[in-house]
């Protein structure tokens, strides 16, 4: 981290480069060439340096001095608001410091005091000593006996870290390259977390003696002359603690901070970033929330903190899975702050979370043209691309994340996986091992190592791999993939002619095949059904008890708005929704509902919202979730019935309008049987029909197996059976062992697992 006599100085040499008339201050036409200037690649319009440089001038007025302008240190102040970031800003001026005159300047000197009570330094020494923010107009230390706090607290560090590197209990982790797979997390002002995370020992005599001696720091500051100088005690004390990564110690500070000022924003903001680095997200949300409430009620004087409180509030909601909600908070910070790098990143972040791929592509890409050197920016942006199908120039921007930060786990990881999809097995497996190089019990990467090695033909090396990833884990994908391996080995001792090893087979058109009666499900109807069945189990949406739809119906007061075709509707939000379904699947763990939510938006809300406006009819959405729920059949379709009856359209009644009931129809039929759908669904767009259809023949309706949804019948097949073990029988087609339906061919006695049976794939004659 910079000193602050380091950082200081570059933004005093920052000042003087574009002080051109050196009346010691920025004008209007000064600081937008400074705006310029270290942002080289963006371009910006005349209203966007205009508004920049009226967000400056209007929360920097007391550093205005008159014409002249942006004094010094309003400059200084603004670096060290986080309004931007002085070491990138000094390199891309090409400006560079006289090292003599900071000789020293970032040596902490322990000599300092003595002991606790007695020795101080002068002033000069313990600004000089301390980071930037504690002379930081707005963020610092106001009151003399505060430099007393901090100073015995870093001695009370020094202390702790000393006794616990010499017990070999201190540890330095690079906690950045340890990434989970997906996309990368960032939390608060970057310059406030080193790339080393900091593990303290708590459990040792050595730290219950720093808690002790740290709480009569505590009590030194409740004891001051009055509130205010209590509260700055305490806030320096915390941020002191979160400097050196003791979260619980510095959350305690900043909570009794906001004992002491209640509407004073930096203790909120403060304490969600203790609560949110803790694990601890909900919490941290309420923190954030308290923290905006008190800066939008204080006007102009906390306006430089809302990017950032809304950046980090939508970080703790992402915590929470709620990433449709975060998307929100990133947007309301980029419009704020447009040169807001991080702000953009992690709106495309959430955007490519929740499968909005072009969007996200948009925002990745702009936040790379203003931080070209930004790898996890890169990342993310090739693999929103790899969504879109574009591989190839996914491939290039995952290479370039790589090329930046050579130890980048999810662009390795992600690549692998991509290589993979293309067929590429030599080369996936190359990333996994780089992967593994970087974090060697990562169980994921030597999984798929073991697989792609099995796709290249390695097979000894995908055993050894397999046997290796088996040590790591015990989950039950390891033990299936081994018995896997092994049936393919038994395939591959009798050849009858197939080359590589590989059994002879015969393709067969799947026309061939005939039922043997109508208990037998058709292959299409089947494959259809299996498409549902697997979106039902990512989405978790057939442990959602179907009656929590008409519980949500009854309970929830939703507005009548008007659509764009001029009926009434009761529509919500996109985030207004995904609250909704929070409660719906209040048991799956954040990681799991954002999968959901993703899988959700991608095939029904994508439907629901044709226009793109970002609002869905509540009322057609429950009956669309309602088959897909638990409970018995006749009650989903109930409920679905319940659904459009609640719409305004049609409330007050027992009747829906006939109209209604065929656009559900064919919205369900587009959603999950899509090779109809789309044609279907032009239809109904301009149908006048005022009749009324009441549930008997709603029901109707809904079972045609042509024109309705009676695929719900094989559904439900699939839900109770689709765990069922056959003993020892295999598929003849993939070899892996048959779980749920089994298809028995009854000449050759063969059989084949539901999901070979719906592709039709070709059948090997051994």
């Amino acid at each position: 981290m910079a000193t602050r006599g380091s950082r200081s100085e570059k933004v005093k040499r920052i000042f003087q480069q574009f002080d051109t008339n050196r009346d010691g201050g920025l004008n209007r036409d000064e600081m937008a060439a400074l705006v310029v200037a270290v942002n080289p690649r963006v371009k910006f319009s005349d209203e966007q340096i205009n508004a920049i440089l009226d967000e400056v001038f209007r929360t920097y007025g007391e550093f205005i001095d008159g014409e002249k302008g942006l004094t010094y240190d309003g400059l200084l102040r603004t670096y060290d608001d986080g309004a931007g970031d002085v070491d990138r800003d000094f390199d891309a001026l090409g400006l560079e410091l006289n090292f003599d005159e900071n000789k020293g300047a970032s040596i902490v000197s322990e000599a300092s005091s003595s002991s606790i009570a007695d020795e101080r330094v002068i002033e000069s020494q313990k600004k000089q000593r301390t980071v930037a923010w504690a002379v930081s107009p707005h963020h610092g230390i106001v009151f003399d006996d505060t430099w007393k706090l901090v100073d015995d607290l870093e001695i009370l560090l020094k202390r702790l870290k000393a006794k616990q590197a010499k017990d070999a209990k201190f540890r330095n982790d690079n906690f950045d390259a340890y990434s989970d797979a997906g996309w990368s997390r960032e939390l608060g002002a970057s310059a406030e977390l080193s790339e080393k995370r900091v593990y303290w020992e708590e459990s040792g005599p050595d730290y219950a003696l720093f808690v002790k001696e740290l709480g009569a720091l505590r009590s030194r500051a409740d004891g001051a002359r009055s509130r205010e100088e209590a509260f700055d005690g305490h806030m320096a004390i915390g941020r002191v603690l979160y400097e050196h990564q003791l979260f619980k110690e510095a959350l305690i500070c900043f909570k009794r901070s906001c004992e002491l000022q209640p509407m004073d924003v930096r203790p909120h903001f403060r304490a969600g970033n203790c609560l949110y680095v803790l694990g601890k997200s909900k919490e941290a949300k309420e923190e954030f929330l308290l923290a905006l409430e008190s800066a939008e009620a204080g006007g102009n004087q906390w306006g430089y903190l809302l990017p950032q409180i809304y950046v980090n509030l939508g970080i703790a909601l992402e915590g929470e899975g709620m990433v449709l909600s975060a998307c929100e908070y990133y947007r309301e910070a980029a419009i704020l702050c447009p040169t807001h790098y991080r702000a953009l990143k992690l709106l495309g972040s959430a955007l490519f979370g929740v499968g909005e791929y072009r969007a996200a592509v948009k925002a990745l890409e702009e936040a790379i043209f203003m931080k070209p050197d930004y790898a996890d920016a890169h990342c993310d942006l090739a693999s929103a691309l790899h969504g879109m199908g574009e591989d190839e120039r996914a491939i290039e921007v995952f290479q370039k994340a790589i090329d930046l930060k050579p130890g980048h786990v999810d662009a390795l990881y992600n690549l692998g996986g991509l290589y993979m999809d293309l067929g590429r097995f030599q080369r996936a497996s190359e990333m996994y091992t780089r992967v593994l190089a970087v974090w060697p019990n990562h169980w994921r990467a030597q999984l798929n190592k073991a697989v792609s090695l099995l796709g290249a033909g390695e097979t000894e090396e995908a055993k050894k791999a397999l046997k290796e990833a088996l040590k790591m884990t015990n989950r039950v994908e390891l033990h299936d993939a081994i018995y896997h391996l092994k049936q393919l080995q038994k395939k591959k001792v009798k050849t009858n002619g197939g080359t590589n090893g590989e059994a002879a087979f015969v393709i067969m058109d799947p026309s061939k095949f005939k039922t043997l009666g109508e208990k037998t499900t058709l292959r299409q109807d089947l494959g259809n059904a299996l498409q549902i069945r697997a979106f039902q189990r990512l989405t978790r949406l057939n442990r959602c008890e179907v009656d929590l739809l008409k519980k949500e119906m009854n309970e929830t007061d939703v507005p009548v708005s008007y659509s764009g075709s001029g009926g009434p509707q009761k529509s919500i939000r996109k985030p207004n929704l995904e609250e909704v379904l929070r409660k719906l699947l209040n048991f799956l763990k954040s990681e799991t509902f954002q999968g959901a939510v993703k899988a959700i938006n991608e095939k029904i809300l994508s439907v629901l919202d044709e226009t793109g406006s970002g609002r869905v009819d509540l009322g057609m959405f429950y009956a669309v979730l309602a088959p897909l729920c638990s409970g018995p059949p006749d009650k989903r379709k109930r409920i679905a019935f319940d659904a459009l009856l609640w719409r305004p359209v049609n409330e007050g009644g027992s009747h829906i309008r006939k109209v209604d009931a065929v656009q559900y129809i064919k919205l369900l039929r587009a959603i999950f049987i899509p090779s109809h759908g789309a044609s279907e669904m032009l239809e109904v767009h301009g149908e006048t029909d005022t009749s009324m259809v009441s549930f008997n023949e709603f029901l109707i309706m809904f079972n045609d197996p042509d024109w309705g949804f009676g695929i719900l019948s094989t559904l439900l097949k699939l839900e109770t059976g689709d765990r069922n073990r056959h003993e020892r029988h295999v598929c003849s087609v993939c070899r892996y062992p048959i779980i749920g339906s089994r298809f028995k061919e009854v000449k050759s006695h063969f059989s084949l697992c539901n999901q070979c049976y719906s592709e039709g794939p070709a059948i090997g004659d051994n």
